[in-house]
């Protein structure tokens, strides 16, 4: 059985909540970072809060995406590209979801 995560006694929405935790393990920043970034939406919060929200939701978020199995329906994206390097043509592939 899955195990909801809960926002309650969160001063914050949850959409902050998980954006905040979403940026910090995405990206190669700091608390610092994401703490200035969401001031920079006007969102004023302690580097210290985003830290204890990552500590607690983190873990939860990472269950719930890897829980995800692939399907058939799922549209993926191939970009091609060629190079050249020293003289010689190469393909380059790279494929998003």
């Amino acid at each position: 059985m899955s195990k909801l995560i809960s926002y309650k006694r969160h001063r914050f929405p949850p959409e902050i909540i998980a954006h905040a935790v979403w940026l910090y393990f995405r990206f190669p920043l700091s608390l610092r970072l994401v703490e200035e970034m969401l001031l920079e939406r006007g969102v004023v919060i302690s580097y210290e809060t985003i830290r204890r929200w990552a500590l607690k939701f983190g873990p939860a978020y990472a269950r719930r995406l890897r829980r995800k199995t692939p399907s058939r329906r799922d549209v993926w994206h191939l970009d091609e590209v060629v190079i050249t390097i020293s003289g010689q043509k190469h393909w380059l592939c790279r494929a998003v979801d």
